[in-house]
């Protein structure tokens, strides 16, 4: 018995002529519109971006410019240090390396802006020599008028401070030789300009060049402080790091 062939069956619906990439492999599949609100969110990105630049961007001219008509108006300046005398009056290495040693010093500080008033904490005053922290002490802490100058004056002493083996520093004592020095001073001043008063900043002074010597008997000795020349330095902490 021959089987039958039936036709297939006719395709609802009008079909386009030629047949669209759709229709040949999937009729069904609704074609893809893009949604508009899309492009509306990305504009308005955009948008905030360009405003935030553009207020970050006032806010850094606006202040870069006050601060430079602040700096031309009072023209700030840096305080100075300078070592006004030094007087050894004991200086001692005993047979076990400890040494003793007693220092009388002057320093003098000048503010030499005529519209700035400074205003200075505690200082801590540290005497180095061949990197041996010889002895330490501290000044009070003290307020400088417009263009004025003041004198500091202190007596440190230390006793009982181990020397290394390896340091020059022995054999400068024992050979009764020039001793030459670094004193190190850190303190914290504040500023007042006008009616406007800056924050605390952390600064330390650093005086090379000071030579001195050991005293003989019961008289002092004087240290050589001419040469000296002091330095002062900002000390800005970033994260981990001061400089």
């Amino acid at each position: 018995m021959a089987e039958k062939i039936y036709p297939p069956s006719k395709p609802t619906g009008n079909l386009p002529f030629p047949a669209t990439k759709p229709h040949l492999y999937n009729h069904s599949r609704p074609v893809y519109r893009p949604h508009p609100h899309r492009t509306r969110r990305t504009f308005f990105c955009c948008s905030c971006c360009l405003c935030i630049t553009f207020t970050v961007t006032l806010l850094i001219v606006i202040a870069a410019a006050a601060g430079g008509a602040a700096y031309v108006v009072y023209r700030p300046h840096r305080p100075t240090f300078s070592v006004s005398s030094l007087h050894v009056s004991q200086f001692n290495l005993t047979s076990s390396n400890k040494l003793s040693t007693k220092f009388n010093f002057t320093v003098t500080v000048r503010n030499p802006n005529d519209k700035i008033a400074l205003f200075y904490d505690p200082v801590s005053v540290s005497f180095i020599s061949k990197g041996v922290d010889v002895v330490d002490g501290a000044l009070p802490a003290f307020t400088m008028g417009k263009s004025s100058a003041t004198v500091l004056r202190a007596v440190v002493a230390a006793s009982g401070r181990s020397v290394d083996e390896k340091s020059g520093l022995k054999s400068d004592v024992r050979d009764k030789k020039g001793l030459g020095l670094k004193i190190q001073m850190d303190t914290k001043v504040k500023a007042k300009i006008g009616s406007f008063w800056t924050r605390k900043v952390p600064i330390r002074v650093t005086c090379d060049g000071v030579r001195a010597a050991a005293p003989a008997g019961k008289t002092a000795a004087t240290a050589r402080t001419s040469g000296a020349k002091c330095k002062v330095d900002l000390r800005m902490k970033i994260w981990k790091w001061t400089v």
